[in-house]
């Protein structure tokens, strides 16, 4: 059993081959195997939000810093994260080859490395949008940004980190309140269904908003060492933004009126709730849908003339395989034992395993480990090519039930604010409670316990009661956690 789950995280991220940390501080390298896992999760939300009528498109790098003051509370928010360039040149000293910024190129106005889009993207739509004729207008673009992190960690928390942002213009508050919701659903979908990972999805409180929104919707996900951690997240911004940068559509009755819009995204933060929702003691556990490797086949051998014949049966499996449409891997490597090959794969979370020696070339059996659970057993060739698929379906599922058993096991209702500080310090998880619903409480419970309240779930029904720490009354419970 892991007992810290800080350090077998940064362990399992650098030894599985996912990222690294870059030179500068807060940054992170990104390895072909985490890039992988990268492009499956891409690649399959990519293909939902086309689906959804959304386009792809690309915004600038960099924003005048005047655009970041046009929206009051979107500044506010983003203040402390801000990268900004001034200068477009340096200066080497001949001497010393010191280098330092020109001073005769300093800009005339500072530029942001973006933190987030949605300035840059509504002073665009100003030109984009004239009449209701060009609305809806749904982008998305993938992108990467840059938030000055004070307490980096690969994948949850990064200075600079990949993600899409989708941005939506309406005609109506009404649509785009749907658009919210609708994309939300979406990434709980994929959340739940492509990365096994069960979410609860709802609404933040007023303080816990994203900066410039009328409101935020997320999902939350508890992961396995009781810290929370947002998800996603989708953004009803009324017209806020619009009205910031002048966006006004012509309506059919020849009016002039500001557009409503949304804005949400997702990121490879994604990766480190992957790692921190299905891993184990020997290292990553990958669901089959964004497993890179979905089955790695081992030769086994004493002989040489035993390495040639089972080489040979594994690349013929790994093609039929591969014909079904599976991502397999041949691990033929002369310079390793196959224990070590076992332990390396384990390390990597690779669903299942086939091992092929001269034994199971003689009786056409091959030896099938499956990752989640450790279960060993010959099967004949025959059932591996007919069952395959049926497994790698029933992984998928099984990963998302266990992880949706924990969960429930780590999510406690509480009724005293006793309990809840204990019960934090002890073990974290989701602590279910009464709130009565001021900021002053929010923060007085942040202040004393580290939790924070990670959303109103949006499936509760009202439920009065007394708020934990004031004892006023509430309309409903919401969900406490310490998080990422």
């Amino acid at each position: 059993m892991v007992k810290d789950w800080s350090e077998w995280y940064q362990e399992v991220v650098q030894k599985a081959g996912l990222a690294e940390h870059a030179p500068v501080r807060g940054c992170m390298t990104i390895k072909p195997y985490g890039w992988a896992i990268w492009e499956l999760m891409r690649d399959q939300l990519d293909t939902a939000f086309k689906a959804s009528g959304h386009q792809n498109a690309y915004f600038p790098l960099f924003i005048p810093l005047s655009f970041l003051a046009k929206e009051a509370q979107h500044v506010e928010g983003f203040a402390q994260e801000c990268a900004v360039v001034t200068h477009y040149r340096i200066k080497t000293d001949p001497e010393t080859r010191a280098v330092a910024p020109d001073p005769e190129a300093e800009l005339e106005e500072p530029l942001v490395v973006r933190p987030t889009s949605e300035t840059i993207i509504w002073n665009t739509f100003r030109e984009w949008i004239q009449s209701y004729r060009d609305l809806p207008l749904l982008i998305n673009q993938w992108a990467n940004v840059v938030r000055w992190e004070k307490r980096p960690r690969l994948f949850l928390r990064t200075t600079e980190f990949l993600w899409q942002e989708g941005h939506t213009a309406h005609a109506t508050a009404e649509e785009a309140l749907e658009e919210a919701r609708r994309m939300l659903n979406i990434y709980a979908d994929f959340a739940e269904n492509v990365l096994a990972i069960p979410v609860f999805k709802g609404r933040k409180t007023p303080s816990e908003r994203f900066a410039g929104a009328v409101e935020t919707f997320t999902i939350e996900t508890l992961l396995v060492d009781g810290k929370a951690l947002q998800a996603g997240t989708s953004h009803f911004l009324g017209q806020n933004f619009a009205k910031a940068f002048d966006v006004r559509f012509l309506t059919p009755e020849n009016k002039l009126e500001y557009v409503w819009a949304t804005s949400w995204g997702v990121s490879t933060r994604l990766i480190g709730a992957l790692i921190l929702s299905h891993g184990d003691e020997k290292g990553l556990i990958l669901p089959p849908r964004v497993a890179p490797i979905q089955v790695v086949i081992i030769p086994v051998w004493k002989k040489d003339e035993e390495r040639s014949r089972t080489t040979e049966k594994a690349h013929v499996l790994s093609q039929m395989l591969r014909e079904k449409g599976l991502r397999v891997k041949v691990d033929d490597d002369p310079h390793h034992r196959p224990g070590w090959k076992f332990n390396e794969w384990e390390l990597r979370g690779v669903p299942v395993r086939l091992v092929v020696g001269p034994r199971d070339l003689e009786a056409g059996t091959v030896e099938v480990a499956f990752r989640h659970t450790g279960e060993k057993r010959t099967v004949a060739e025959g059932e591996l090519l007919t069952e395959i698929l049926s497994w790698l379906e029933g992984i998928q599922q099984a990963l998302y039930e266990r992880a949706k058993t924990r969960i429930e096991r780590q999510t406690h209702r509480v009724e005293d604010y006793a309990t809840m500080r204990e019960l934090l310090e002890s073990e974290g998880g989701f602590i279910v409670a009464h709130w009565d619903g001021t900021a002053e409480t929010e923060a007085a419970i942040k202040a004393e316990t580290g939790a924070t309240i990670r959303c109103i779930p949006l499936a509760w029904e009202p439920e009065p009661g007394r708020c934990i720490y004031t004892g006023r009354p509430s309309e409903g419970r919401v969900l406490f956690a310490k998080a990422y």
